[in-house]
């Protein structure tokens, strides 16, 4: 394809050409008036604008993004405060219900202990009876038999005082099994008491549980539909990522900035490169690495995997790009998952998969399938590289 410059300089003879030869016809000055559509050029500047607006949306796009993260963080801390209001509710009425069991066996014992005080009374009470009713008719029947044959005075005293002392005891036997048993009623009816109370905080405690699972699943629900908007939001990240990789890939854009690429890894080629035995890495760079692997070739093979990580270890280790990973990875506009924040949804959940793990170590280790390379891109014509799935690598 011919460049617009070329274009214009080539018109441009043709007509200085036809003026001359209209000059050796008559000797009038020509006026040139030179007219061409749209050149490569403003080609180029109409593709640089609907990027530009492309970017803007990007940014308008990342900012709901953070927006979002931030309701779902909130909703988060929300839902574990109130899982942990759920155990606590939870374990509170688990102990009410252990309570008024333990309750309910302790008003069983008491009423079985009242019953058998009961029936202990009423025996009692009967044997005085049968021993009153005896001594009665003993007295009546053989008093004056036992006067004419006690042997003093004393005796018949002494029989009287029998009969007393037994008459004493059984009343005082009853005395006590009347006021043992009004003690087992008071405590049983304390228990009763006891019980109703327990009952009443049994039923706070499931309304106050209900409650709590309520506003769990309602923000659960809140969780639901704001990762949801995230999800979209997401996806509308990779639209954005792929129109803007389209014009970048569009006329000369592409040229000049593959242009610059491929002088920038040639010089990183010829630079100081430093072995990766004087690399320390920093805590997370591992966890990083691997996140930006799944965003880039997630679902490469191995290989592509690979690949992307030794390209970022590979500036790491060049003298013309930032000597750590996170200069590598957040270094601007160079790996548009981190400019359209579909990196850092990555790394807020997690998203690596095994193998991206895997060749971060690799990667983090010196190993490399793509060389010196320092740059990768979707394949276009003209660009040549090696190729590992669908990237080529330069």
């Amino acid at each position: 394809m011919r460049s617009g410059k070329v274009g214009r300089k080539r018109g441009i003879a043709f007509l200085l050409a036809a003026a001359l030869s209209a000059g050796a016809v008559c000797a009038a000055p020509v006026t040139l008036f030179v007219s061409a559509a749209p050149t490569t050029q403003q080609q180029i500047e109409q593709n640089e604008r609907e990027k530009a607006d492309l970017e803007n949306q990007q940014e308008e796009n990342e900012n709901q993004l953070e927006g979002l993260k931030d309701e779902q963080s909130d909703l988060k801390k929300n839902l574990d405060k109130l899982n942990d209001q759920l155990n606590e509710v939870v374990q509170n009425l688990e102990r009410l219900e252990q309570q008024i069991r333990d309750k309910e066996q302790e008003i069983a014992e008491t009423q079985a202990a009242l019953e058998e005080a009961i029936a202990t009374e009423k025996w009692q009470y009967e044997c005085m009876v049968i021993r009153a009713r005896a001594m009665y008719e003993y007295q009546e029947e053989n008093f004056l038999s036992e006067l004419l044959s006690a042997g003093s005075l004393s005796d018949v005293l002494n029989t009287a005082r029998y009969i007393e002392r037994v008459a004493a005891a059984d009343r005082k036997l009853m005395d006590d099994y009347k006021e043992n048993r009004a003690l087992i009623e008071k405590h049983e009816a304390a228990l009763e008491q006891e019980k109703i109370e327990l009952d009443a905080l049994k039923v706070d405690a499931e309304a106050e549980k209900n409650k709590v699972s309520g506003l769990i699943s309602q923000t659960a629900s809140s969780m639901k539909a704001t990762a949801e908007q995230i999800e979209a939001a997401e996806q509308k990240a990779r639209e954005y990522e792929e129109k803007i990789r389209q014009k970048e890939e569009d006329l000369e854009y592409l040229r000049k900035k593959l242009a610059e690429e491929i002088a920038l890894s040639q010089a990183a080629a010829n630079a100081s490169w430093r072995d990766i035995s004087e690399v320390t890495f920093a805590e997370g760079d591992r966890y990083l690495l691997a996140n930006l692997i799944y965003c880039e070739a997630g679902g490469e093979p191995y290989a592509g995997q690979l690949a992307v990580g030794a390209v970022v270890i590979n500036r790491v280790l060049s003298s013309k790009f930032p000597d750590t990973v996170v200069g590598v990875i957040y270094q601007n506009k160079q790996f548009s998952p981190v400019s359209s924040g579909r990196f850092q949804l990555a790394l807020e959940t997690n998203k690596a998969t095994a193998t991206c793990y895997k060749a971060a170590d690799e990667a983090m280790s010196g190993a490399t399938n793509v060389g010196s390379c320092v740059f990768f891109r979707t394949p276009v014509p003209g660009l040549t590289g090696i190729n590992i799935g669908g990237h080529v690598f330069y």
